[in-house]
């Protein structure tokens, strides 16, 4: 069986891409043993969120509010924002308390204070 000098070189060029792959697993992602707690059911989970008209504006102006704030970085803009009955929950992880205050703010704005329950947890530094 003949090869071809351009698929050997090919395969040679493969095999360290492979072997470095297979060598730097990705961690699992940043919530993944949070979300277990999830389970139990003693949580609020995006699954609780009001269907109730009022409550669906309430966390799209919240959502808008951290999404466009420069501010703040992805992990925190993913944070979870769960509305009912006039109730704000906020949970997630965040790299900052000063991004979990920021949250905070954006949600007191568009609610009360004693209408939010901020859960944010700010992360462990590495």
């Amino acid at each position: 069986m003949k090869t071809s000098p351009l698929t050997l070189a090919a395969a040679l060029l493969a095999l360290p891409l492979s072997l470095a792959t297979a060598k730097d697993k990705k961690p699992d992602a940043d919530n993944t043993d949070r979300n277990k707690q999830d389970q139990s059911g003693k949580t609020k989970t995006p699954m609780d969120q009001s269907n109730d008209p009022a409550d669906i504006k309430l966390v799209a102006t919240i959502r808008k509010m951290v999404v466009a704030d420069k501010s703040l970085s992805s992990t925190a803009k993913n944070c979870k924002i769960i509305t009912a009955g006039g109730m704000v929950t906020l949970r997630g992880p965040v790299n900052t308390a000063e991004e979990k205050s920021t949250i905070e703010a954006h949600a007191v704005m568009s609610s009360a204070k004693d209408k939010v329950d901020n859960q944010l947890e700010v992360k462990a530094a590495n």
